[in-house]
C-alpha cells in the first residue's frame, strides 16, 4: 500500500501536471468513494482550478479555488492522467475532465480510498485528519511527548507505531525498517521500552522516511505510483519482504510473523525480545 514517501512522490508528480488546470466535468462510476452526495460534489468542483497539492501523512490535499479535496489512497489507490479518447478501466471510479482535454482518473481495485470536500483551509477540521499525530519525520517532534505516549501503551511496539494518532506516516514497510535499525523486536511491549530506545526509534523513523522520500518511495507487490514513477527504496530494504534470506548485518535468517494482523519481518538475532 502507498505510505508517506509514496504519497509524497504522487503529490510532487501531480503538481507538475495539474496546477492551473480547471475541472470542467466529473463522473463517478463508483460514487461511494466520495463521502458526500455526488450531485452536490459535482456542482461544487466544476469550474474549480487546481491551485496547489499538499500532503499530510498519507492524505493528499487538492487545493482548489474555494475548496480542498481531501483524498486518501488507502490500500491501492492511484491517480492516472488519461487522454480524452482513452477507454476507462473498470477500476477507475472517479474521473475529472480537465481544461486541457485530459482526464484525471482515480483508480482503486479494492475501492477502499476516500474523497472528502471541505472549504479551503478547513482540512484539519475533518475528524479523519484532525486525529493524526505529527508526521514521523517532522523536525519539530517533541521526543519526550512521544515517549510519554508510547510508555503508556501496553501493546506491541509495531502496533503502536502503526497508530497514526501517535505518529503519522509510518506504515507497515517503514515500521519494520525502523525497528530493525533500532534493534527492537516488533512484539516488544511499548511500555517496556526505555527512553533511549524510544528516542532511537524516532531518530531512525526520520532517517528511513527521508531516505525513502529522496528515493521516490518503495514499489512492492501491487502498488506503484502513477505515471510510471517507481520508487527505489525497495533496493534499501533490510528486513521487509526478506523472510528466509540472511540478515545483512549478522547473517541470521530473517523471519516473518504476524503482529496485529500485519505481516512483520525481523531478524531474531539483531532484534531480541526482552520480555515475553
Amino acid at each position: 500500500m502507498p505510505e508517506l514517501p509514496e504519497v509524497e512522490t504522487v503529490k510532487e508528480t501531480l503538481k507538475i501536471r495539474l496546477l492551473g488546470l480547471k475541472i470542467v466535468d466529473v463522473i463517478a462510476p463508483y460514487p461511494l468513494i466520495i463521502k458526500m452526495d455526488f450531485t452536490e460534489f459535482k456542482f461544487m468542483v466544476i469550474n474549480q482550478t487546481f491551485r496547489d497539492i499538499r500532503r499530510y501523512g498519507k492524505y493528499l490535499f487538492f487545493v482548489l479555488d474555494d475548496y480542498t479535496l481531501v483524498s486518501h489512497l488507502r490500500m491501492e489507490g492511484k491517480y492516472f492522467l488519461r487522454e480524452n479518447s482513452d477507454q476507462l478501466t473498470k477500476h477507475e471510479h472517479v474521473v475529472f475532465s480537465l481544461s486541457n482535454g485530459l482526464k484525471l482518473a482515480y483508480h482503486d481495485v479494492r475501492k477502499f480510498g476516500t474523497m472528502e470536500l471541505v472549504k479551503k483551509g478547513e482540512e484539519f477540521t475533518l475528524l479523519s485528519v484532525k486525529k493524526l499525530g505529527l508526521e514521523a519525520n517532522d523536525p519539530s517532534i517533541d521526543k519526550n511527548e512521544i515517549f510519554e505516549k508510547i510508555s503508556k501503551a501496553h501493546r506491541p511496539i509495531k502496533s503502536v507505531l502503526l497508530d497514526q494518532s501517535i505518529l503519522t506516516g509510518l506504515g507497515n514497510i517503514y515500521v519494520d525498517e525502523t525497528l530493525f535499525r533500532s534493534r527492537i523486536h516488533p512484539e516488544e511491549l511499548a511500555a517496556n521500552l526505555s527512553e533511549k530506545e524510544v528516542f532511537e526509534i524516532i531518530n531512525n523513523a526520520k532517517i528511513v522516511l527521508n531516505k525513502a522520500i529522496n528515493l521516490g518511495g518503495t514499489t512492492i507487490r501491487t502498488y506503484q505510483s502513477s505515471f510510471g514513477v517507481d520508487g527505489r527504496f525497495q533496493n534499501e530494504l533490510k528486513v521487509h519482504t526478506m523472510a528466509g534470506k540472511p540478515c545483512q548485518e549478522c547473517g541470521t535468517t530473517i523471519e516473518k510473523i504476524k503482529v496485529g494482523g500485519r505481516g512483520t519481518y525481523f531478524c531474531p538475532k539483531c532484534q531480541v525480545r526482552k520480555s515475553i
